[in-house]
């Protein structure tokens, strides 16, 4: 009776697992890369939306004005291009339980963050690199394009498969028996509360971010060309760059580099979708 048992939970965890790599396989919008992600997005997309709200009540939201303003309309924008970008190309499942949220929030850290679920947040502090509205659109559709590619996602699932094949369940038992862990989890994968700003994921993934943000800013008509200027000022922050940016971050010139050989595509979609 004892070994059936053992059968039986090695069965139930096989056809679990399984189940994980099989949802888990996908390709990155626009890129086509391949990815692996072990949490269910409907899952990271509950804790995101406790992580957000907690954020939300601790901070002070800059509710009206110019620059938040600036925030909600690029937003509003930019995630609509990429709505109708996702449904023509079929991938509209991909934004299952999304809400998109766009909020400023007083804090001189140079910093803005979009989690899962197209949660997004940008500090006061990023507004003078961005200068103006079109500049607000390159950090947007940037941000936006973590959400979209799933990179909070695979982040957590490398850190979590550490940890073993269940990786993605465990994290759901996390979520529902131990919520505050959850969410510490999820801003971490987020990189809420970067004290540089905008360090949270690989370098792979900044520069993934960079190709489908200067996509989408460019569907929402927004100038893509503007998009090099604005990493320059980043760029240029304090000087000297921190050890965690040149570990997390292109190096300048490469990401200058890339951003110029993308922009004749990303100048034709714009062309294309210009006011």
């Amino acid at each position: 009776m004892l070994s059936n048992t053992i059968k039986a939970n090695k069965i139930l965890l096989f056809v679990s697992v399984f189940g994980v790599f099989v949802w888990g396989c996908s390709k990155v919008p626009l890129t086509g890369r391949k990815q692996i992600r072990l949490v269910p997005e409907s899952t990271l997309i509950q804790a995101s939306s406790l992580s957000y709200q907690q954020v939300l009540d601790t901070a002070n939201i800059i509710r009206s004005g110019p620059q938040a303003d600036m925030v909600k309309r690029a937003g509003n924008r930019i995630s609509a291009a990429v709505e109708k970008y996702m449904k023509a190309e079929g991938l509209e499942g991909r934004l299952t339980g999304f809400n998109w949220q766009f909020n400023l929030i007083e804090d001189n850290n140079v910093n803005a963050w979009c989690m899962s679920g197209g949660k997004v947040a940008f500090y006061t502090g990023i507004m003078p690199m961005c200068q103006d509205e079109t500049g607000v659109a390159v950090v947007m559709g940037h941000e936006i394009a973590h959400a979209i590619a799933g990179h909070g996602n695979e982040r957590l699932s490398q850190s979590l498969a550490l940890r073993g094949l269940t990786a993605g369940l465990d994290f759901a038992m996390l979520l529902n028996q131990k919520p505050e862990a959850a969410r510490e989890v999820v801003n971490l994968a987020m990189g809420v509360g970067g004290q540089v700003g905008m360090l949270a994921f690989s370098r792979k993934h900044e520069s993934e971010s960079d190709e489908m943000g200067l996509t989408f800013m460019a569907m929402a008509g927004y100038d893509p060309s503007e998009a090099p200027k604005f990493w320059d000022r980043m760029n240029k922050i304090g000087g000297q760059r921190p050890p965690v940016l040149l570990s997390t971050h292109p190096d300048p010139g490469t990401r200058q580099q890339d951003l110029k050989k993308l922009l004749p595509n990303a100048m034709k979609i714009y062309n294309q979708n210009k006011d």
